[in-house]
């Protein structure tokens, strides 16, 4: 079940990533994350509440400050990431910050071993690490004129900068954190509970946003630039709900881990398709590499 639990987050995130770049990318609104993180923290509190009112699901004070480390790390990449949208390119984006995935499963054999894993097994992780870094660096390393070439087609022009690779780089190291701190925190908390505070603190902090956004700065929110963000909120609500599942089960986090990862390369398609973002065939391999890994592990799985 883990598997597919991964391949249906996989698809919500990439959907996640396409529609907040939609919603962020616009280089003059300087608040469009903090108005990107209000979208996920409304949709969320809705979520949290069905759960809450209608799943029967648990929740108590306890359990919020259990998980509360946790929520903040994966919301704080998560700002950070959608703060990125607006000075860098989707397809340069997502392969750096989903790297995390990668690194956890690497870190997870290192500390538990390779014992358990079948040499095909472990490939097939390779492939999909491989495959995520190697999409980032294709991407940041590619000719200059390719670049602009793609830039001309989308009608969106970046220039590298510090602060556009290093905020994808901090979503990457706390989205990692995240991640372990998750998958041991998971052992003690009920995988719903642990959802629920999870939106419920997001909710939090989007009404934060809003005060500082809305109520402080006096910023409008306009409908027509708002729709692609509340779309983006959505695809990550369902996303987030098959994940905390999907690396519950701790026996096989080195192979979710990458395959969840891996919807960097799901987002470079969709990058292709509706942003007009120009690939070359080094993007295209290490998207095959990608998909070979997650084939694998599904074959292993069954």
């Amino acid at each position: 079940m883990w598997f597919w639990l991964s391949i249906i987050t996989l698809i919500c995130w990439s959907g996640s990533d396409l529609f907040s770049k939609i919603g962020c990318r616009d280089a003059k609104d300087k608040y469009s994350h903090l108005k990107m993180t209000i979208a996920v923290g409304v949709v969320m509190g809705l979520h949290a509440m069905y759960e809450i009112f209608i799943g029967k699901v648990p929740i108590d004070f306890n359990v919020i400050l259990t998980y509360l480390p946790v929520s903040l790390l994966y919301i704080g990449s998560m700002m950070m990431g959608y703060w990125g949208l607006r000075y860098i390119e989707l397809s340069i984006s997502s392969p750096i910050c989903n790297s995390s995935g990668a690194l956890v499963a690497v870190a997870t054999l290192i500390m538990v071993g390779f014992k358990g894993y079948s040499p095909l097994a472990l490939a097939a992780v390779a492939l999909v690490c491989v495959g995520a870094i190697g999409l980032g660096i294709v991407d940041y390393f590619e000719d200059e004129e390719l670049r602009a070439e793609r830039q001309k087609k989308s009608n969106y022009k970046y220039s590298k900068s510090l602060i556009a690779l290093a905020l994808p780089v901090a979503y990457c190291i706390l989205d990692a954190a995240g991640t372990f701190a998750d998958n041991r925190v998971l052992e003690v908390l009920n995988e719903d509970s642990a959802n629920v505070a999870y939106e419920l603190t997001f909710l939090f902090v989007g009404i934060l946003c809003f005060i500082y956004v809305v109520l402080i700065k006096k910023q409008k929110l306009v409908p027509k630039m708002e729709a692609p963000k509340y779309v983006g909120a959505i695809c990550e609500t369902a996303g987030q709900f098959a994940y905390i599942y999907a690396i519950a089960d701790t026996s096989h986090l080195a192979m979710s881990a990458p395959i969840i990862s891996s919807y960097c390369a799901a987002s470079v398609l969709w990058s292709r398709i509706f942003l007009k973002e120009k690939l070359s065939f080094k993007h295209y391999l290490m998207i095959v590499l990608i998909v070979a890994g997650i084939a694998i592990m599904g074959f292993l799985d069954m």
